[in-house]
Formats: C-alpha cells, structure tokens, sequence
C-alpha cells in the first residue's frame, strides 16, 4: 500500500502521557495526518522514561510515531487562536488537555460546527485520574499476584491507558462515519475510569462480587481451567488447558493418563470438565511437575509440539529483544535523537499489507510546514511569530 486507509483525515492531538497519543498514533499508524500540538519546549511528557543513550525520551518516541509535531505558546491568547485555526481547518481534535480559553469545545465548534471533538477524562464528574490510580479504586491490585499476598499489586501494564487510547481512537472513526452520513459533528467523551469499570464489568468480574463472592487471588493460576507455571530445569513456562481437547493433549504428551484416571477416580472428578480441571488445580499441577522438572525448556518444546496445548516460556525483556529481528511486525527505525532501533508498525495487517513504521517527529520539527501548509501563513508572518516567541523553533 502507498497510503493507509485513513488518508485524507486530519487530526490535531493536544495530548501528554499514554491514552491520547496512543489514540492519536492508532490513526497515524492508518494514513491520518495527526498534528501533536505542544507548548513551546515540550509537554509534561516530554522527557518520560524510559530514555535513550542519548537522554531523549523513548516513551514519547514510542508513542508518537508518524505524526507532525507543532509548538506553540498556549498560555498566550494569540498562540492558542493559531492553535484554534488549525482544529477549523483540520475538523477533529483529540484531547487530554485541561481546557483553555479559546480551546473549549464550545469555542472550537463557533468556527466548525461539524467539529468532531474527542476529550479524554479521568472520570466522568472531569475529576483527574490515572491508570494507577483507576486500578487502584476498581479493585484490580486485590486479585492480583500470590494467593498469600496480604498487601495490593499493581500491574506493570497501564492496560486503562491502552484500552483508552483505542476507545479514543474508535470513538473519533465512529463520529467521522457520522458526519460523512450526516454532516453532522460529534462530541465524544472518554473517561479512563468508565473504560475500566466497563472491563471489569464485561469480564464479569463485578458480577461475580455481586452474585457471590469476590474473586481470590490464585497467583499465576487461570480461573476456571487448569493453567499455570511450571519451574522446569533451566527456566519457567506457562501452560493452559482450555478445552477437553487441550487437557487430552496434555495428559498424552506427558504419559500421565494413568495417573490421571486414578485421581479422577479417588476424586469422584471428570478432568474433562473445566470445572474440575480448577477446582483440583493443585493435585493436577503436582502429578504433572515433576514432567516439567526433569525436563529443559526445549525438551518441553518438543514434547508439545504437534498438540493444542498453549503454553510459553516465561522470557525477559532482553532475551525478547534479540529475537525481534524475527519478527515480521518489527522494522529498523532511524529515529532522529535516538538512531537505528527496530520498532513496531501497526498490528492490523490490511489484506496482505503491513504498514511500516515511521519515526516519530521532533518536538516542533513540523511547526513551519504546518502553519504554511495548513494555515497558508507566509513565511514573514511565521518569522514574526518566532521572533515574539509564539512558536517553537522548528
């Protein structure tokens, strides 16, 4: 493909940390033109961790990727009508920022009315929230980690933040389908706590504490199947059953049917019922370590290969990265300020296409080309606007 699917869109991202510009790089990903607008010397994300060698930040690299970067002095009235003439021309703009005189969504619609404006919130009241934060309230740190855990853990993963960035991103495609049907404009509103309490209840999980009682923490268990860790003799893998047909495969693999069908029996229990596979969890996983044990991870590996048992190594982070040189979605990408990496394009393969990645910008790098292009601002008029500190340098 020579252009994504989402050409001919264009968005302005006023945005810092993960939800919105992961939202806005969803789209960049696609063909959008996203424009990050920024304030002159860069956001509160600016120098995010984790950092290159070189001090530049590869969080804000990482979530960026194929967008133009604009800065311009949002505490002065005439930074922030530039800013307002840019959401006019582009028509949709997707945000985390606080409000700002001139830059509400009331101001921006007087200009274009069939405005698509997209806002992300902590809460629904426009309370401030964070993943940490969200996770916290919602009771995700009580379920999580060993059975014999007094105390909360968090996960690693700000997985809000992510299914935020998405909802962000679907949501302005959803209002875009609308005004190309109707002409009509759309104002969505995200809240990262909403999009939290949503999963937890889709998963069922606040059904569960409802109906009956809340659910234990069980460590590196699967609920309601047998899956869970195994030490084996040079590492750790983790092995899941989810249907008969997995449990058979597994039993078969490890030559253990005998012993099996003998628990079964002493336990009044059918081991091809999820059911049971859980609630005798812990018999099940002692007759089978000793399988994993006395054998190396690759000796698990050829023991299971040709099943339907889904299992892993447990890997690090620096052993992942010397395999992603393997790994079709990953291509080598000369980020300015940080040099050659191999980085993620977009995951959604369109028919036989993947679509590469592309560097993410400087902080400003496109502040020229945007006003000129955009704006039809000429060049004296930008220089002006430089000079009176406006604007950042491009």
């Amino acid at each position: 493909m020579t252009e994504g699917p989402l050409a001919g869109l264009r968005v302005i991202e006023l945005s810092s940390f993960v939800a919105a510009p992961l939202g806005g790089m969803t789209l960049a990903q696609l063909g959008a033109d996203v424009i990050r607008v920024d304030p002159v010397g860069g956001g509160p994300d600016i120098d995010r961790w984790p950092l290159a060698p070189s001090g530049r930040s590869l969080y804000w690299a990482g979530l960026n990727k194929g967008k133009r970067s604009v800065t311009v002095d949002l505490r002065s009235p005439e930074g922030r009508e530039l800013v307002a003439g840019l959401v006019a021309e582009a028509g949709a703009v997707l945000t985390n920022a606080p409000p700002r005189e001139g830059l509400t969504y009331e101001a921006l619609r007087q200009a274009r009315p069939d405005l698509i404006h997209v806002q992300l919130q902590g809460r629904r009241d426009g309370g401030n929230a964070v993943d940490y934060t969200v996770n916290a309230a919602l009771g995700f740190p009580s379920i999580t980690g060993p059975s014999d855990q007094a105390t909360p853990v968090n996960h690693v993963l700000p997985a809000w933040d992510i299914a935020c960035g998405l909802y962000l991103a679907i949501g302005l495609l959803a209002a875009e389908r609308h005004r190309m049907r109707t002409g009509e404009g759309q104002r969505i509103r995200v809240a990262l706590q909403d999009v939290a309490l949503a999963t937890a209840g889709n998963l069922g999980l606040l059904a569960e504490a409802q109906l009956g009682e809340a659910r234990p923490r069980i460590g590196n268990s699967v609920l309601g199947d047998f899956g869970r860790d195994f030490a084996t003799a040079d590492g750790r893998v983790m092995v899941v059953t989810l249907t008969a047909r997995h449990w058979r495969d597994l039993v078969d693999a490890t030559d253990l049917g005998e012993v099996t069908a003998a628990l079964e029996r002493a336990l009044d229990a059918d081991f091809s019922r999820a059911g049971d596979r859980y609630t005798y969890r812990e018999a099940l996983g002692g007759v089978l370590a000793p399988w994993f044990a006395s054998r190396t991870c690759e000796q698990v590996e050829d023991g299971l290969t040709g099943t339907s048992v889904l299992w892993s190594r447990y890997r690090g982070l620096a052993e992942v990265t010397r395999e992603l040189p393997t790994e079709p979605l990953m291509a080598l990408l000369d980020q300015p300020g940080i040099g050659p990496h191999l980085a993620p394009g977009s995951p959604l393969r369109l028919g036989e296409a993947s679509l590469p990645p592309s560097p993410a910008p400087t902080l400003g790098g496109h502040t020229d080309e945007v006003l000129r292009d955009v704006l039809s601002l000429p060049p004296e008029r930008i220089e002006e606007l430089r000079a009176r500190k406006l604007i950042g340098d491009p």
